[in-house]
């Protein structure tokens, strides 16, 4: 087997993965690493050595870019304390309490290196969070918090990460300069981020095809990254930033036909760079355990140790921020955690996943002397181990902890609060339908028909059933495009209004989706 064929031999097992998993009740993600390890077996299959400085830009951009379509800046600012003390504070301790574990543990062991496995365990995964969220039915709050911390936390991570790797590359450190580093690197990420999510919403207005604005979609998430990089930002806050800009400004020029093929193409490009980075676990993996030799069991045991360190200084620091803040949370009723059992659940879902898998991956071979670079083995191996831990430990009893804790979400209020949006919808239509009325001097029997056909919608305001049948065709071609002019215009307005509400504090972005995806079905 040639090293060209062994990509699509991993591409291949991604999607069998997928319905494998479905029925066995099994991650995805677990699968993939298993079969990985299985490829790394075989004797045929080569040796594979992807070049550290690739993973991150190959990775990490259309990753981020996926999850942060799902969120909107009123979802990021209505919980921006949590979010916060979750993406920076926990970051910061979680990194520092797991660099002392492993060198109280391994002395032999350079502070510096163990900041770098702290720095690449410290992010949870918005990707695992998003998935688990939907199918246990959190509450919206707890999901906007989880999804905000899973997707800033990587800044403040891979930051801290590249200090670390500066610092054992280079053997040199300086605090002074690290700091100015990361208020350097905000600034640029945010201004590169800015700069390509405006620049980006104003090409995408002047092009015909939903096709083409896609896949300018997916050159803007590479070239931020790679430009933030190049000048010294943080890429993964460019990525950020430019794709939030674009979710929000893409009510000036996404039609249905943009919405429904980027919602579908982007849901493929995140599960196939997903089942690549986990199949790139397994077949690491074995290279690996064929470093480690017979020291295998002294690793399994710092593997431990960073496992209970990352898992008890989460619990410490939410239950600690829960019992400082929550009062605070409740008196201005902000949509944040502030239950001691939602703070389990937050507790128990921070699942790491491909970020820590690419970080891990992404450590240099050598220093900049030519020496190899120190316990490498050893912070693959335990970032492996921490991974694996959370996909066959975390991710499966989740939800044993969400119903003992009695954490759901109201179904009731949320399906009012869709119904509202329906009927604020089609009312826009409504509206919208008198004016054309009224303006052009339609005939009573197209005004009637079109105006019965809203009406009905607006009074059953209820996504789940079936949707009319289409207008009977008129008698004449002129009637019939001009029925189908006037009926894109009512559907237009309604688009505009239920994206008006995207950007509303408390409507969650996800349900306004989920609407817009039933209009744009529904499109002629």
């Amino acid at each position: 087997m040639s090293h060209l064929e062994l990509p699509f031999l991993v591409l291949f097992g991604t999607i069998l993965a997928q319905p494998i998993g479905r029925r066995l009740g099994v991650a995805p993600a677990v699968l993939m690493t298993v079969f990985g390890c299985v490829l790394a077996l075989i004797p045929a299959v080569p040796d594979v050595r992807v070049a550290p400085d690739l993973i991150l830009p190959l990775l990490l951009p259309p990753l981020l870019y996926a999850a942060a379509r799902r969120t909107s800046w009123r979802t990021f600012a209505q919980n921006w304390s949590a979010i916060a003390l979750q993406a920076v504070g926990l970051v910061f301790a979680t990194a520092a309490v797991v660099a002392v574990v492993v060198h109280v543990w391994e002395p032999g062991v350079p502070l510096a290196v163990a900041f770098v496995l702290g720095a690449l365990v410290a992010p949870p995964d918005p990707v695992a969070v998003g998935a688990l969220a939907g199918r246990l039915g959190l509450p919206r709050r707890l999901v906007a918090v989880l999804e905000g911390e899973g997707l800033f936390n990587d800044v403040t991570a891979i930051v801290l990460y590249g200090i670390a790797v500066q610092a054992v590359v280079t053997g040199q450190f300086s605090a002074w300069s690290a700091a100015l580093d990361f208020v350097v690197s905000a600034v640029v990420g945010v201004a590169v981020g800015l700069v390509f999510g405006w620049g980006g919403s104003r090409l995408m207005r002047r092009l015909d095809e939903a096709a083409w604005q896609v896949a300018l979609g997916l050159a803007l998430p590479f070239a931020a990254y790679r430009l933030a990089d190049a000048w010294g930002g943080s890429a993964v806050l460019a990525v950020l930033v430019c794709a939030l800009y674009l979710t929000d400004a893409a009510s000036d020029f996404g039609d249905s036909n943009y919405r429904l093929i980027g919602d579908s193409f982007w849901s493929i490009i995140e599960m196939l760079v997903t089942g690549i980075a986990f199949g790139l676990i397994g077949l690491e993996l074995a290279t690996v355990l064929r470093d480690v030799g017979p020291d295998w069991p002294r690793f399994l045991g710092v593997s431990g140790a960073v496992i209970a360190a990352v898992v008890g200084v989460r619990l410490v620091w939410l239950m600690a921020t829960w019992a400082l803040f929550g009062r605070w949370w409740r008196r201005r009723e902000a949509d944040e955690p502030y239950t001691w059992r939602e703070t389990m659940v937050t507790w128990w879902a921070g699942q790491r996943g491909v970020a820590t898998v690419a970080l891990a991956l992404a450590v240099p071979l050598t220093t900049e002397p030519g020496a190899d670079f120190p316990w490498r083995s050893g912070i693959l191996f335990t970032a492996f181990a921490l991974v694996l831990f959370t996909l066959l430990i975390q991710g499966p009893t989740l939800s044993l902890v969400v119903r003992a804790n009695g954490v759901r979400v109201d179904t009731e209020a949320e399906r009012n609060l869709e119904r509202q949006l329906w009927a604020r919808i089609l009312r826009a239509e409504l509206t919208r339908l008198q004016e054309v009325a009224h303006t052009e001097n339609l005939p009573d029997e197209v005004y009637d028909r079109l105006h019965v056909g809203i009406e009905r919608r607006l009074a059953r305001a209820d996504p789940e059933a079936a949707d009319d049948a289409k207008a009977a065709a008129d008698r004449t071609f002129r009637l019939n495009r001009k029925l189908d002019r006037i009926n894109q215009e009512v559907l237009t307005a309604g688009r505009t209004e239920a994206m008006a509400a995207r950007r509303e504090p408390g409507v969650p972005p996800d349900l306004v989706d989920r609407v817009m995806r039933r209009l744009d079905l529904r499109s002629p």
